[in-house]
């Protein structure tokens, strides 16, 4: 017993040397990933900061609050593309959430398993392909499609609000946010499919003992149990919708205005900086395109910084409630 307890001593004391090294040295490499991580986003911060230096000298916070946009006389305001940004990934959002959760919904809870994983497998392609594809579609289908029908069709009916006022031009704001819309669809089907899919089948079936339906237990069980995976969705797809550029490009008019109407021409954040980055030719003008760059960047922050304040709010609600 003797040697046996000494035999097994060393060994012991060796392995708990061992690991008290080996968790330092994946505390090291972690911590330097997380660092990197970091370092990258303070870096791009420094970057779009020090090479639009001269535009925040000239405008400063006027910038932000100024329609005009004249390369000619070197006056530059960003509001119009804020506008527009911010319209087109909204109204996508409002079109692309109530059908991508219910698509959602139907995939994970209703559908048959063989029809489930086929239309699974097709709604990843869709979020495979490229948005240039995505912006020449819409050029050929959709751009005719809201300038000769839906256009005046909604126009007959609620054309004297201004929201749907003025001439039809085919290309504008809510066709920009219907193509984004379509692009979206895939990031808030998958999410959330896989977030209903992961909630325990127990709920499912303590639902249906308490003699719910199959939709009562859906609806008021399932979706509510996922809520924070379906958010995630949600703000995955409006991250998406913000930064997109050749779809948007290509179907929203590129008129650097502000207008009430959805059908009017407009402009977004990512489309002018790949419109008019490579004709830049003053320092200013470059130098305004770049702090573009960095405003959309602290959008981005900021709708991250909000969705992340949401879920927090939402799971003290309902821990709160439990």
């Amino acid at each position: 017993m003797a040697t046996s307890s000494a035999a097994i001593g060393p060994a012991g004391k060796s392995a708990s040397r061992r690991q008290p090294f080996g968790d330092e040295v994946a505390y090291a490499v972690t911590w330097f990933f997380a660092t990197l991580i970091l370092g990258l986003t303070l870096w791009v911060v420094f970057e779009l900061w020090t090479h639009s230096s001269e535009s925040i000298s000239k405008f400063g916070f006027h910038f932000l609050t100024t329609k005009l946009w004249n390369p000619v006389t070197d006056e530059f305001g960003a509001l119009p593309f804020i506008y527009g940004t911010v319209l087109t990934s909204v109204l996508a959002l409002l079109i692309s959430v109530p059908v991508g959760v219910g698509a959602a919904i139907y995939l994970s809870e209703l559908a048959p398993t063989k029809l489930s994983n086929a239309l699974t497998f097709l709604v990843e392609l869709l979020a495979a392909v490229p948005s240039v594809i995505y912006g020449l579609m819409a050029i050929f289908t959709l751009v005719p499609l809201m300038r000769d029908y839906i256009g005046p069709a909604v126009q007959a009916v609620a054309g004297k609000l201004p929201f749907f006022a003025g001439h039809v031009y085919g290309v504008g704001y809510l066709t920009a946010a219907l193509i984004l819309a379509i692009m979206i669809f895939p990031y808030i089907i998958s999410v959330s499919r896989e977030a209903l899919m992961s909630v325990p089948r127990d709920q499912r079936e303590a639902a249906l003992a308490l003699g719910a339906t199959k939709w009562e237990s859906t609806w008021q069980v399932v979706v509510p149990y996922a809520r924070l995976g379906i958010l995630g969705s949600v703000f995955l797809a409006l991250a998406r919708a913000i930064g997109e550029t050749m779809a948007v490009t290509l179907v929203i008019g590129n008129d650097p205005a502000i207008h009430a109407s959805l059908f009017a021409p407009g402009y977004t954040i990512a489309a002018v900086i790949a419109n008019e980055f490579t004709e830049a030719t003053g320092k200013v003008y470059l130098s305004s395109l770049i702090e573009l760059g960095l405003v959309l960047f602290a959008l981005t922050m900021i709708l991250n910084a909000a969705a992340q304040l949401l879920i927090v709010l939402t799971t003290g609600k309902g821990t709160a409630r439990g």
